[in-house]
């Protein structure tokens, strides 16, 4: 009869899509545009994958899909700056600061 058995679990698909080239560009880009640039691996989730969230001096930022925090740490060593576990480390203050300086500036359209 079968009432004990257990039920595969379907797998169920990404919604979200792996890194790919333009992502890595963005972040290069935004490395060499600016300065005190630092990495942080964000741990993949039920939505996306690992991402890395690049932060400069000034608390600037930007996040891309990266292949893994091993793919992250490469990304980062060929880069030459520093990487860091969010989790272990949380994000800077200066992000923050960032953050709450954009909320109260006017909209420009």
């Amino acid at each position: 009869m079968g009432l004990f058995r257990r039920r595969k679990q379907a797998a169920v698909p990404s919604r979200d899509r792996a890194a790919d080239r333009g992502d890595l560009d963005h972040l290069e880009n935004f490395i060499r545009s600016r300065r005190g640039v630092e990495a942080f691996i964000e741990p993949r989730t039920t939505v996306t994958e690992t991402t890395v969230i690049l932060i400069a001096d000034d608390g600037e930022w930007t996040r891309r899909r990266i292949d893994g925090p091993d793919g992250a740490r490469r990304f980062a060593y060929r880069m030459g700056i520093p990487v860091y576990d969010v989790r272990l480390m949380g994000y800077p203050q200066r992000m923050r600061d960032f953050n709450e300086r954009r909320k109260r500036r006017p909209d420009r359209h």
